[in-house]
């Protein structure tokens, strides 16, 4: 792994409470997901919220899942942080 991608890891985890294995395994997990399937998707949010140690509200969890159903989820950090902090 390059200096840069430990740098972005030891972020996370210092942000999130997630080491680099759960991410791992979460991408790895998700990497054949159908994310068209709504069950798919707030199991998905579940799990992270559950590896995050950070409850989700009912309605953000919708938010996340209607954003992925409809392909409008951003792709930028900045963007992707607004939502979480609504």
């Amino acid at each position: 792994m390059s200096d840069s991608q430990e740098n972005l890891f030891d972020k996370l985890q210092q942000q999130s409470n997630v080491s680099p294995d759960e991410i791992f395994k979460v991408a790895d997990s998700v990497k054949d997901a159908d994310f068209s399937d709504e069950e798919t998707i707030r199991g998905l949010v579940h799990h992270l919220s559950k590896i995050a140690n950070t409850p989700i509200s009912r309605a953000k969890e919708d938010k996340i899942v209607e954003s992925i159903l409809n392909n409008n989820m951003p792709m930028d950090m900045q963007s992707l942080n607004q939502i979480f902090k609504k």
